[in-house]
């Protein structure tokens, strides 16, 4: 049975990727900031799941995150980097703060996530890692230049990735959703 860890499981696409998974009958970790939704997944599914709260914008965090999957299951074999925020504004007016954490929810917390978890898929010659970017990447939206730039990212260290692991036996790859009804939704304009 393969270990999955599933980051920013507590939203839509990644509660809904969590529920695939766990009808597939994997060892799942699930992780993100919502507390009470977390504790719910554990409830709800019957300590079948292993909820971990983290703020992947905070690097001990996510090194407390590797060693608990790693005490609960094992190393991880499948990595799905799926947590990501929006904070929208004009580029002229965005703010430094704006643009910092968007870059380091959806971007950096992926390369220091992956880094940790990458050396044991290497070790093992088997692993997947599967990052969820975002049409905006490819249309951009006015407005989320910061959103927008850390999905392009997500999608350049997607295909570098896998040309550095595909002989080690791990796969990279990227799903670029469009508009999904989810919390995340109801930040951008309807007129969009």
């Amino acid at each position: 049975m393969k270990n999955v860890l599933i980051t920013g499981a507590t939203g839509g696409i990644g509660y809904s990727i969590l529920k695939l998974f766990n009808n597939n009958n994997y060892n799942i970790c699930a992780t993100g900031t919502n507390k009470d939704k977390l504790n719910e997944i554990e409830v709800n599914y019957k300590g079948k799941i292993k909820c971990i709260a983290c703020n992947l914008d905070d690097e001990l965090q996510i090194e407390n995150l590797v060693q608990r999957s790693n005490e609960y299951y094992g190393s991880t074999n499948i990595l799905i980097n799926n947590a990501g925020i929006t904070k929208d504004n004009l580029f002229l007016r965005m703010k430094d703060e704006e643009w910092n954490d968007v870059i380091n929810i959806n971007l950096n917390s992926n390369f220091k996530l992956t880094k940790k978890i990458l050396k044991g898929m290497i070790k093992n010659r088997w692993g997947r890692i599967i990052n969820i970017s975002s049409d905006a990447a490819k249309i951009g939206n006015a407005g989320q230049a910061n959103y927008v730039a850390s999905k392009s990212a997500i999608e350049g260290l997607t295909r570098t990735l896998a040309n550095e692991v595909a002989s080690r036996g791990v796969t990279v790859n990227c799903i670029s959703p469009g508009f999904v009804d989810t919390e995340i939704l109801e930040t951008i304009d309807e007129k969009t």
